[in-house]
């Protein structure tokens, strides 16, 4: 796990001891289910209440022998109770009724962290888009000059990328918040459904509607996916705001600590390294899209191709998501914009940008499409070459061009603005 990039709250989750912590506390809930069903004397209920969750040495001194570490677990979990108690521990269980309920436990709050940082980071885009709604910048396709646009409307494409993420993330969360205690092939030979109900019930969990020992895989494949997506949302905020940094462009710039080096050689660099690290997580993320998706398809009802994979991959997934997402807000809501550097950029082509305008009001007094094409398109490479201005090479074609403005391309711009207006209002 990449506990570098981890908050605390993350790291705990993930941790060995909450893993032993969860799985204690499965037990404790499935035997007092079995309690109330009279199966377990309620002695024993009060022992396995009373023993703590085993150490992680511990366990680990055991695996040494057993190679199992849920019987390692439950060895070293019944050595605090007397053996009259500990006969009780795992009733009518099987491995995985503990480890896929505690794992869907696990699971469903650790989303709940990756939820709240993404809905920090759409609040902040939508704050940061109506600050810069009107703040003019010149909106490039294939990396050339197309037509003005601003650079809130930039900012709220990102927002609404990141709300859908969320809905996504919701979905992906409701998938693997599931647990099952259903017996050896899911049949509830040996263990009373109750048992699973109550036990579920307690840790907020659903249930898995059709147990083959495991919860189906599938669910964690869709958490997965809804995390790469909200991945490349972020690695796209990222994308930009290099993009825009680079020093023929410098629109915008991080925030940097004022002991800030950016190169070992050259003193004078600013690199554009938080959006750059953005980006390089959003690959590591990706990364662990093809295992999960593997992980589905499983031998009969169950075998443990997939436990290796998710050891690795869920701790990684939910860690680096969550730290890119606190990461990405952190940058939106520190980063200088300069409006002046993209009016500059508007007015660098000297007209050009307006071509489109031009050929519209060609077309409005009735010239023929193809032939209104031409002659802006042969003004404009005119202009290009010679570095006159774009109006005086059309007036030079007999076109009259006296409204090279801007503000014509956002006529319709309130359009967009109400509906982030709207997003912002369900924020809250």
């Amino acid at each position: 796990m990449i506990s570098k990039f981890s908050t605390p709250q993350m790291t705990a989750l993930w941790s060995d001891q909450n893993r032993y912590d969860t799985w204690a506390r499965v037990e404790v809930l499935a035997a007092e289910a079995q309690n109330l069903l009279g199966h377990v004397p309620s002695p024993a209920l009060e022992d396995i209440r009373r023993a703590p969750a085993p150490r992680v040495a511990r366990v680990g001194e055991l695996e040494r022998d057993r190679d199992h570490e849920v019987l390692s677990f439950l060895a070293a979990y019944c050595e605090t109770m007397p053996e009259t108690s500990a006969r009780w521990v795992h009733h009518g269980m099987t491995s995985y009724d503990l480890v896929d309920t505690a794992l869907g436990y696990v699971l469903a709050n650790a989303t709940d962290l990756l939820l709240d940082s993404a809905r920090r980071l759409r609040h902040i885009l939508v704050d940061r888009a109506l600050e810069h709604w009107d703040t003019l910048c010149i909106g490039r396709t294939h990396g050339i000059h197309a037509e003005p646009t601003t650079f809130g409307h930039k900012l709220a494409g990102f927002a609404f990328a990141v709300d859908r993420s969320i809905r996504r993330l919701t979905a992906g969360r409701e998938a693997v918040a599931v647990g099952t205690i259903s017996g050896a092939v899911g049949t509830y030979a040996l263990i009373d459904p109750f048992v699973e109900h109550y036990v579920c019930d307690q840790l907020g969990l659903g249930i898995e509607p059709v147990p083959t020992q495991v919860v189906a895989r599938d669910r964690h494949a869709e958490l997965t996916l809804a995390i790469a997506a909200l991945a490349a949302c972020v690695e796209s905020i990222g994308l930009e705001f290099r993009l825009l940094q680079r020093t023929e462009v410098r629109e915008v710039e991080e925030a940097r600590p004022s002991a800030y080096q950016g190169s070992s050689a050259m003193p004078h660099k600013r690199n554009p390294t938080a959006s750059e690290r953005l980006c390089g997580l959003a690959r590591l993320l990706r990364g662990h899209v093809g295992p999960m998706l593997e992980d589905v398809a499983l031998w009969h009802e169950r075998d443990l191709a997939h436990a290796t994979v998710e050891r690795v991959a869920l701790p990684d997934l939910l860690t680096a998501s969550h730290y890119q997402t606190n990461l990405a807000a952190e940058v939106v809501a520190k980063l200088t914009v300069s409006p002046e550097r993209m009016r500059d950029a508007i007015d660098h082509s000297a007209g050009l940008v307006f071509s489109s305008a031009v050929l519209a009001d060609l077309l409005e007094v009735g010239i023929e499409r193809e032939k209104a094409y031409r002659l802006v398109q042969s003004a404009a490479d005119s202009a290009e070459r010679s570095g006159t201005p774009y109006n005086e090479i059309l007036a030079d074609h007999g076109i009259k061009a006296d409204q090279l403005d801007p503000a014509r391309f956002l006529t319709q711009h309130d359009v967009v603005l109400r509906r982030l207006t709207t997003l912002a209002e369900a924020e809250g």
